[in-house]
């Protein structure tokens, strides 16, 4: 079913006005999130399937920019993933205004609000070392990637999206890992790095899989890590992982 089509005009204002500047868009970010939005809201569908190469060809970009761009706008709320698969994504495309990071009233209230009862997706996880230990807690002891135990002498934090790609420090962006997958993943997108690792066996197809979900929840912020509260200063360790197939 198709929805009223919104009014284009205000919309460009919102994407100049308010998007771009408070996200801090590239113009890659900018070419696909415009595209994506061109066939989808002002058509009056808040939903659309699309694979990478039809955008990366709509956009005029090449196929990993323009894969990158799509997990830097499902980080930021801008698109939300509801499908991902052989055939391709299935993305909700929302609005300027309907993005939570644009509101005024609801940066107000997540700039005065603690951490631990509301996950500003934009805060700089690297900033502090409780920020820090709480993605190594996230990960459950295991390296993101590979799977592998962890101690503190082997394991860093590694950003999925990699900064000269504009990643973010987001707890979106960033996951425990051992230092050998950090030196071996460089800058390939992360999707690619966990098929790699399965072409040289370090992951079982059953890994795999449950390590590419794994992704698309990171990115789409359903896997928050555990931050310390008054009543629970600490996590318990006998939670279940957040991770599909972590162990």
């Amino acid at each position: 079913m198709k929805n009223k089509k919104p009014d284009a005009a205000q919309i460009w204002k919102q994407l100049e006005d308010l998007l771009v500047p408070r996200l801090r868009l590239s113009i890659t970010d900018r070419a696909v999130y415009s595209h994506l939005l061109r066939h989808s809201r002002l058509e009056g569908r808040t939903r659309l399937r699309f694979s990478i190469a039809w955008l990366a060809r709509g956009a005029r970009l090449s196929t990993n920019p323009a894969r990158w761009a799509v997990r830097r706008l499902i980080a930021h709320g801008a698109l939300r993933l509801l499908e991902r698969s052989k055939a391709g994504h299935v993305v909700e495309v929302r609005l300027p205004d309907e993005i939570r990071a644009t509101r005024r009233k609801s940066i107000g209230r997540r700039g005065a609000r603690p951490l631990s009862r509301g996950i500003d997706f934009e805060a700089d996880f690297l900033k502090t070392r409780a920020l820090r230990r709480a993605i190594h807690l996230r990960e459950r002891g295991r390296c993101f990637y590979c799977l592998r135990r962890l101690t503190p002498m082997i394991r860093c934090l590694d950003h999925v999206v990699p900064r000269v790609s504009f990643g973010s420090n987001s707890y979106r962006n960033l996951v425990s890992c051992c230092l050998l997958c950090n030196s071996q993943k460089r800058d390939r997108p992360a999707g690619d790095f966990l098929r790699w690792l399965y072409r040289h066996r370090r992951l079982t197809d059953a890994e795999l899989t449950a390590r590419l979900r794994a992704l698309d929840a990171l990115a789409s912020g359903k896997l928050p890590p555990p931050l310390a509260t008054t009543a629970n200063p600490l996590p318990r360790k006998s939670r279940p992982p957040l991770h599909p197939g972590a162990l």
